[in-house]
């Protein structure tokens, strides 16, 4: 199968992903994975916290691993806001688990473990904003809201 164009791995992932598990989730508000989750959440997705120094962010419960938040949620995405060193094993976890996609924040790649995340099926997005490029998509018509949030979107 011939691997998606970037535009269209981004408009499949945004539009069939609808959890996604945050990997380095700040509970600080004035910190980009914080505000890029809470405009997720708001724009409908559910919003997996995983940080081992958290309760609780953004009303979800937080937990240490992808791993262990898996044994209680279904997770589609796994977003990573972790140095580009540290994502092999984020990676890993996002495989063992099932997610559908793996996506690197802006500044944040990883060519083997991006490689080996496509190998094993994964739609992989690295060095990209998921906030701008929801937005993007979003004014375009190129995703849809999720279900949940469509009375939001009038």
């Amino acid at each position: 199968m011939k691997p998606l164009a970037l535009p269209e791995r981004i408009a499949r992932i945004l539009n069939d992903c609808r959890t996604i598990a945050v990997v380095g989730l700040s509970p600080k508000p004035h910190r980009a994975s914080f505000d890029v989750a809470r405009y997720m959440q708001a724009a409908g997705y559910r919003i997996i916290p995983v940080n081992p120094n958290a309760t609780e962010v953004l009303g979800e419960k937080a937990y240490a691993t992808l791993q262990e938040a898996a044994q209680h949620e279904k997770i589609d995405l796994v977003n990573c806001f972790r140095n580009s060193e540290d994502i092999a094993p984020v990676v890993d976890e996002a495989i063992a688990i099932g997610a559908k996609a793996v996506w690197m924040q802006l500044g944040v790649s990883h060519a083997a473990a991006a490689a080996k995340a496509e190998a094993a099926g994964l739609l992989v997005v690295q060095n990209h904003c998921l906030k701008i490029d929801h937005r993007v998509l979003l004014s375009s018509g190129l995703i849809t809201p999720p279900a949940q949030a469509a009375g939001s979107w009038a």
